[in-house]
């Protein structure tokens, strides 16, 4: 694969912490990014993804779709002056999980309060 097909980005954590960098063919697709951090996350931090869905990813100012590929997310001027691409990570849990979680809770408060 020719160098310049490739492409060097560190995530940059919700803490300030950095994952990576990590180099990447310019083909690669967010989606790709997103499940390598999930599985590379970091031991200890008090937010945890567990699936790439609760991932997001900023480059530049724009949430990065899924489907997109690196070279089409790359910004001329998105990279820190060592060619090292800076993407941020939020982490958003899912809604659907979160409902079901109060729906338990509240169950369990009316089963206990009987």
């Amino acid at each position: 694969m020719p160098e310049e097909d490739l492409v060097d980005i560190k995530f940059r954590l919700y803490d300030g912490s950095d994952l990576g960098p990590f180099r990447y063919s310019s083909a690669s697709t967010v989606d790709m990014l997103k499940q390598r951090i999930v599985s590379d996350w970091p031991k200890g931090k008090t937010i945890i993804p567990k699936a790439a869905s609760e991932v997001k990813l900023i480059n530049s100012g724009k949430i990065l779709e899924n489907n997109k590929t690196v070279g089409q997310c790359k910004m001329p001027f998105g990279d820190n002056g060592s060619g090292v691409i800076i993407m941020h990570v939020v982490v958003q849990p899912s809604l659907a999980k979160t409902k079901t979680e109060k729906k338990i809770v509240g169950c369990l408060s009316y089963v206990l309060a009987s």
